[in-house]
């Protein structure tokens, strides 16, 4: 039984994570121990490094979940209250955001310094753990690339083993592998080469976060901001925490990869604030607010990701994000402030539930446009004291 901080290792992502480490590690060392045995001085260097690589891969792994991004307290509120002006407030958490805190669905809390929420460690990647997480993915490369060279050579001797011997060659290794080792070689050089491609570009994303010192959600406000103020024909939005690269990256490298500063008080650029973001969000947030409209549902739709249903142009379509699906059935009315060709993103309204209520069992997704039809008058849906079947009767 699973219980305390061990509830985070217990997940598919932490598990496959740690299965893949062990059992490419494993395989290495074993085709290792006879392509270039550790007996000699090269062997012995080869064999350090390699498990220098694993063990610090399996360490900054294991930091980062347990570490965690930091999470700002419940309730929280600014020192100033006067500054709670400039700052979002979250419904659930029952405080304000910091600046450059968001609410992650997945861990129910404000992360400070959020970029995103990664699978393979069970939690989400922020200030507290930025370092780690960024140190995992490169001793993961670097430990794959040297283990792929390693299980290509001992596989490369293996299949050439009959050649050597029947030649008498006696200047290179012989390696002996059966045909259930030559497979396993075979499976762990595949996830070896798997994961210096998909973890290595995990890791050149991380370095361009780093180098700007612009998470992924931060990224995302900025490039709202800027379509926003070029259809007012206004100056570019100033983030207000790039302060070079040199800068950016002392901001979360360390040797010992502890993180750095309080995670709610940052350094900006000249001429910025500390709220020069969040201000920037609430404009961006009062605008949406401006923008949404009601779809009513006329098509029932059943929350899959890939609803063959609506036909191919849907399926793959789909908005590329973790964003739930949202399920509904005819009748249903969703506020829509985020639109794609073939997806909209809302909120399903709930007029029988009170305020509080709605905020605990909010349901927000993504649905496919087939399914619903543009309502005109959106004010016979924002009464929260209206049932549907009144506002069907009104209409």
């Amino acid at each position: 039984m699973c219980f305390g901080v061990f509830k985070r290792l217990c997940h598919l992502g932490p598990l496959t994570a740690l299965g893949i480490i062990k059992f490419v590690t494993g395989m290495t060392m074993y085709c290792s121990g006879m392509w270039w045995p550790s007996s000699t001085t090269g062997g012995f260097v080869n064999t350090m490094f390699f498990m220098a690589w694993s063990g610090l891969t399996f360490y900054n792994l294991l930091s980062a979940m347990f570490h965690g991004p930091g999470y700002l307290s419940l309730n929280w509120t600014p020192e100033n209250p006067d500054d709670c002006k400039y700052l979002q407030k979250c419904a659930i958490c029952h405080g304000y955001k910091a600046p450059r805190s968001h609410h992650c669905r997945k861990c129910g809390r404000c992360v400070q310094k959020k970029d995103h929420h990664c699978p393979w460690i069970n939690n989400c990647v922020g200030w507290g753990n930025h370092a780690h997480f960024t140190y995992f993915l490169f001793y993961a490369t670097l430990g794959c690339i040297h283990a792929s060279i390693v299980l290509a050579c001992a596989m490369y001797r293996a299949l050439y083993r009959n050649y050597y011997l029947v030649n008498h060659i006696r200047n290179v290794p012989i390696v002996n592998l059966g045909l259930m080792g030559l497979g396993l070689t075979v499976l762990a050089l595949g996830f070896a080469l798997g994961v210096v491609v998909a973890v290595g570009m995990l890791l050149v994303i991380q370095v361009r976060v780093i180098l700007s010192n612009q998470t992924a959600v931060e990224d995302w406000i900025l490039e709202k901001a800027n379509s926003r103020r070029k259809a007012r024909n206004q100056e570019p939005f100033v983030y207000p925490y790039d302060l070079g690269w040199r800068k950016n990256v002392a901001q979360v490298v360390s040797l010992n990869g502890q993180p750095i500063g309080d995670g709610i008080h940052w350094p900006v650029r000249d001429g910025c604030t500390q709220y020069s973001l969040t201000i920037e969000q609430l404009k961006q947030k009062e605008e949406k607010q401006l923008r949404a409209c009601h779809y009513q549902i006329i098509k029932p739709f059943s929350g899959y990701w890939f609803p063959i249903v609506f036909g191919l142009k849907v399926c793959y379509g789909f908005p590329c994000t973790d964003e739930p699906r949202l399920k509904l059935d005819i009748g249903d009315v969703i506020r829509v402030t985020r639109w794609r060709k073939h997806w909209l993103f809302g909120e399903k309204l709930q007029p029988d539930l009170t305020e509080e209520q709605q905020v605990v069992f909010r349901q927000r997704g993504w649905f496919p446009r087939p399914c619903g039809v543009l309502v005109d008058t959106e004010d016979e849906f924002s009464m929260p004291d209206r049932s549907r079947s009144t506002m069907k009767k009104n209409k």
